[in-house]
């Protein structure tokens, strides 16, 4: 970041910079919503017999993201996949986002045309547009906020709060392989120190660095479900682990339930880092968070049909609050859940010691 043929920041200044990044954003939308987008004090969107939806991340440096080993073009595009994540939740469409940028002085114009040239790219991909946002500076790292606003037919809007007894419990793809990434990527970040051409070791975990650096958000799943004819009774995506983000649906509805250790979905090559690792492979899937799938609940005569759907797993099953949250393990014993997921609050060596 010392290259000497870098621009920097303060040669452009705040809005400067705002053109150079916007400059190939295109004036026509991809959604009729889309009134006005960059250009005023506010963005405009329509929506008629609709309900919006509004969700915002914050990725501290330090916190969220380590520059050591993420490139600003994929955090960019994490940015946005992660925060349209929330709208796919909701059972509904993403339709803008807005940006803002707190950067230090260590980083150059490049670096950040570097960080939009993610950002546009999940953008154009899931068919979203970027409507504005803002830029200041800081005094430590960068700082990354999204706002992504989407909208949902108010008879389709799915919530926490809706799951029953007896219903199913369902995810999509698989768990633990992002947790296993951040190892797989911490891991060499350490043997890498002191080593000038040091070249990682990613052969054969490919994916487990993908499933880290470039989350998808699960449009196609919700996509699948509408085509099935299937409405979710609860949903919401696993951002801080599977035991977490089912107790929030539990408590929010009022329920308990039980889940299945020999059914929830895991990647041979999470099973495989684990190992090599000496960690608890279910555990880590419990826990690891940052798979961004789905986590949802169907009635259960809903059962043929969710079955169908390609990429999903019935895990368990809704039940009595007066039950409580548990898992069954494999030998049949019953361990209960704990929210031991990711917390935002809590230093990086605690999140990264849950395991």
């Amino acid at each position: 970041m010392e290259n000497p043929r870098l621009t920097e920041i303060s040669s452009l200044g705040e809005f400067g910079l705002i053109d150079r990044l916007t400059a190939d954003i295109p004036a026509s939308h991809a959604n009729q919503s889309t009134l006005t987008g960059i250009g005023d004090d506010c963005a405009v969107m329509r929506y008629r017999d609709t309900d919006i939806l509004i969700s915002t991340d914050l990725l501290l440096e330090g916190v969220h993201f380590d520059l050591t080993y993420v490139p600003l073009k994929h955090l960019g595009y994490k940015a946005v996949a992660v925060n349209l994540s929330d709208i796919y939740a909701m059972n509904g469409t993403p339709r803008q986002i807005t940006v803002s940028l707190g950067i230090s002085r260590r980083f150059a114009v490049e670096h950040i045309e570097q960080l939009y040239e993610g950002i546009k790219l999940a953008c154009s991909i899931y068919g979203v547009d970027i409507v504005g946002g803002d830029t200041t500076s800081s005094r430590q790292g960068l700082v990354i906020s999204v706002t992504a606003i989407g909208d949902a037919d108010p008879d389709s809007i799915v919530y926490r709060s809706g799951a029953h007894d007896t219903d199913l419990i369902c995810v999509s793809g698989d768990l633990g392989a992002a947790y296993m990434g951040l190892q797989l990527l911490e891991r060499e970040k350490v043997a890498s120190a002191g080593q000038k051409d040091f070249q990682p070791d990613f052969a054969g975990k490919e994916y487990l660095v993908e499933r880290q650096l470039k989350p998808e958000a699960r449009r196609d799943i919700i996509r699948e479900l509408r085509k099935a004819g299937i409405k979710p009774t609860a949903m919401m995506d696993i951002s801080d682990g599977l035991s977490s983000e089912l107790m929030h649906i539990c408590k929010a509805s009022g329920t308990g339930c039980r889940i299945y250790e020999d059914r929830i979905p895991i990647d041979y090559q999470t099973a495989l880092m684990a190992e090599e690792l000496g960690m608890n492979l279910v555990t880590a899937a419990l826990n690891g968070g940052e798979d961004y799938e789905l986590l949802f609940t169907v009635p259960l005569h809903d059962h043929e049909r969710i079955t169908k759907v390609p990429g999903i797993s019935v895990i368990g099953h809704i039940t009595r609050p007066d039950l409580g949250c548990a898992m069954i393990t494999r030998d049949g014993s019953e361990i209960q859940l704990k929210a031991q997921g990711w917390n935002p609050l809590a230093t990086v060596e605690e999140n990264n010691t849950k395991s």
